[in-house]
């Protein structure tokens, strides 16, 4: 069923980025619109091209996570894929992922990398820092061998486990317990990609597989990047055990930070526990209901969000093709929840950005082209009035043309006034968006960090890096104001004094770029929430490992900033850029046909019906346009359970 919806959910964007294909190849074609609209019908193409979507299965461990995503994904194999069994079988973050021009293989980071520093993000740009080993595809065992690596660990001293980060307490509740030679056992790996030619990834599926609480705890890139990106987590929990205080954890600092409210669903693994054969079904179904319940109150969810399964019965089922046992399994029921929860979700998304940059590209090439019809229209009934007039008329004309070109060139004065501000304040506004401010910043919070002896040192340090973001932020609004105010009141002037088809500048905000840098805060606070006087070693390597990723993920923040400023900047102008040079050139060929017709009127009849083809012509690339954005319209609204493309708006 999953991978039903997800199939139909590829073709619904294919059938999108068909539409904006099309569109692009016919506005070059026509030569309409200008280079950003075209970079932008580029970006929204690449972007559906590399449509991601994320799940992410979280858990303490034994609480049947592989198995579950071995049922969910895996038992079209006739077996499992990822290690499953009793007690830790995933060790480090695993994503599983796959993309055209990708090779079968395993990506493994060792955990040493934790000393530098450098977040994953980071280390992914570098394959040297990788141990990567191939993958034989070719059948399940192999796969099982191959995937069993991202469980190996190693011992490490006590001195070592402090450095790499990892929370370490004697009763084990808090942290790694060391054994009796004060050894402790760690995680081979920091981090594991595999790359899998699997059907559902090939069509932008990542599954992102979690280690327990101690490991998620100690990994910051987690709490602060992978987890809050996906777009669904699925919390599996065991009917043999309940919410233990530990599952608790996970769900109130990992799942459920931020409270969110979408892509969040609860799994009640390994009901088959309760299948002893000494209680009727009813009696079953009565210890489900009530399990599903109290876990719904201890995470203060509705009941509905948590799904009762079994992740072992069900992978048999499938594999049997057992009919029966897959629907007592009641995988079924999770995989349509899945499919609810994240692919609308996604699809919402994609679609709600797609269809702002189509709508105003669409938007802005109608009023060229009306623009265009406009003008051409003015011309036509100038030249149909000439008929049989005589000569002092038509040069009557002509100065009339020179003087609204004269008056228009003036006019253009005051436009390149307003490029200059207005590159003056783009440049104002890049200062405070800038890298450069930021990496300082970065520095400066570092060693802060690195000099504070107590708690309250390390959080005054952070607070002030994350009062400058907000504001960098605050600054570059104020900026985008009066970018846009001047802009307003320039589309207005040339909108009144020369008749130019202007809308209102589109609008632009940092509110997006705000709430992630407020996100970030209260990830970093929420994590270390516990005043302690004295920092100890292992606290503060890991805090400063928290404040890496914080940087790390801090800059990202402000380099999509960056980008969609500058492609902000770009379309503002673009429109007044576009519709003056259209308007010199219609200036520009009055004049040429009123001189053409004053030095020949036998050429009046002749230019008349060149004029009157122009138009036929505009009035039928209006049409076009209007069918080309119904196609993407009907294709970003079709529903995605399996509609066949639409045909061609042009073939209509």
């Amino acid at each position: 069923m999953l991978a039903e919806h997800f199939s139909a959910y590829t073709q619904w964007r294919g059938n999108v980025a068909s539409g904006i294909g099309e569109l692009r190849k016919w506005l070059q074609l026509n030569e309409i619109g200008d280079a950003q609209s075209d970079l932008r019908l580029q970006y929204l193409l690449d972007r559906l091209r590399e449509d991601k979507l994320i799940v992410a299965f979280v858990a303490e461990f034994s609480r049947g996570k592989s198995e579950l995503i071995n049922a969910v994904f895996f038992a079209g194999y006739g077996n499992r894929i990822l290690p499953s069994s009793a007690g830790r079988t995933t060790m480090c973050p695993t994503e599983l992922q796959w993309k055209e021009g990708d090779k079968p293989e395993i990506r493994l980071l060792p955990i040493e990398s934790r000393k530098t520093n450098a977040s994953i993000t980071e280390l992914k740009r570098y394959p040297e820092e990788w141990q990567i080993r191939p993958l034989d595809t070719s059948s399940a065992e192999s796969l099982q061998q191959a995937l069993a690596q991202v469980g190996e660990t190693r011992l490490a001293s006590l001195a070592e486990a402090e450095e790499l980060g990892f929370p370490i307490d004697a009763s084990g509740d808090h942290g790694i317990r060391p054994d009796a030679e004060g050894r402790l056992e760690i995680p081979r790996w920091r981090h594991a990609i595999i790359q899998f030619p699997h059907p559902m990834l090939e069509q932008g599926l990542v599954i992102l597989d979690t280690p327990g609480l101690n490991a998620i705890g100690a990994e910051p890139e987690l709490t602060l990047n992978l987890l809050p990106n996906a777009h669904a987590v699925l919390f599996i929990l065991a009917a043999d055990t309940g919410v233990t205080q530990s599952d608790l954890a996970v769900w109130r600092e990992h799942v459920n930070a931020g409270r969110r409210q979408r892509g969040r669903i609860v799994a009640l693994n390994k009901i088959d526990g309760l299948w002893d054969g000494l209680r009727s079904e009813e009696d079953i179904e009565r210890e489900i209901s009530n399990q599903v319940n109290s876990v719904a109150s201890t995470l203060e969810v509705d009941a509905s969000q948590v799904y009762p399964v079994s992740a072992q019965k069900g992978l048999v089922a499938k594999v049997n093709d057992d009919q029966e046992l897959l629907e007592r399994s009641r995988i079924v029921g999770l995989e349509r929840a899945l499919s609810t929860e994240l692919l609308p979700t996604k699809r919402d998304i994609v679609r709600d950005n797609t269809h702002g940059d189509v709508t105003d590209i669409v938007g802005r090439s109608r009023e060229l082209l009306n623009a265009r019809l406009t003008g051409l229209r003015e011309q036509l009934q100038e030249l149909t009035d000439l008929r049989g007039k005589n000569q002092n008329v038509i040069e009557y004309m002509m100065r009339k043309v020179r003087s609204e070109k004269d008056e228009f060139e003036q006019g253009l004065q005051k436009y390149y006034a307003v490029r200059s501000v207005f590159s003056n304040l783009s440049n104002n506004l890049f200062g405070h968006l800038g890298l450069d401010a930021l990496r300082d910043e970065t520095r400066r919070t570092r060693e802060a960090m690195l000099d504070a002896a107590f708690s309250r040192g390390l959080r005054e340090a952070m607070k002030g890096f994350f009062a400058h973001l907000r504001g960098n932020l605050k600054k570059s609004t104020d900026e985008i104001g009066e970018i846009s105010k001047m802009l307003d009141a320039m589309y207005k002037r040339f909108t009144v004094e020369h008749g130019l088809k202007l809308a209102a500048p589109t609008a632009f905000s940092t509110l997006r770029y705000e709430k992630e840098i407020e996100r970030l805060e209260e990830a970093f606070n929420n994590q270390f929430n516990t005043v302690l006087t004295i920092v100890t070693t292992e606290k503060h390597t890991l805090t400063q490992k928290f404040f890496e990723t914080v940087a790390v993920q801090a800059r990202r923040t402000f380099e999509v900033a960056n980008r969609d400023a500058e492609q902000w900047l770009r379309a503002v102008m673009a429109p007044l850029e576009t519709q003056v040079r259209e308007y010199q050139l219609q200036l520009k060929r009055r004049l040429e046909s009123v001189k053409r017709i004053h030095q020949a009127t036998d050429t009046l009849e002749d230019r008349v019906r060149e004029l009157q083809q122009a138009e036929d012509l505009l009035v039928q690339q209006v049409a076009q346009l209007n069918a080309l954005a119904e196609r993407i319209e009907r294709a970003l609204e079709m529903p995605t359970e399996g509609v066949d493309a639409p045909p061609s708006a042009l073939a209509a």
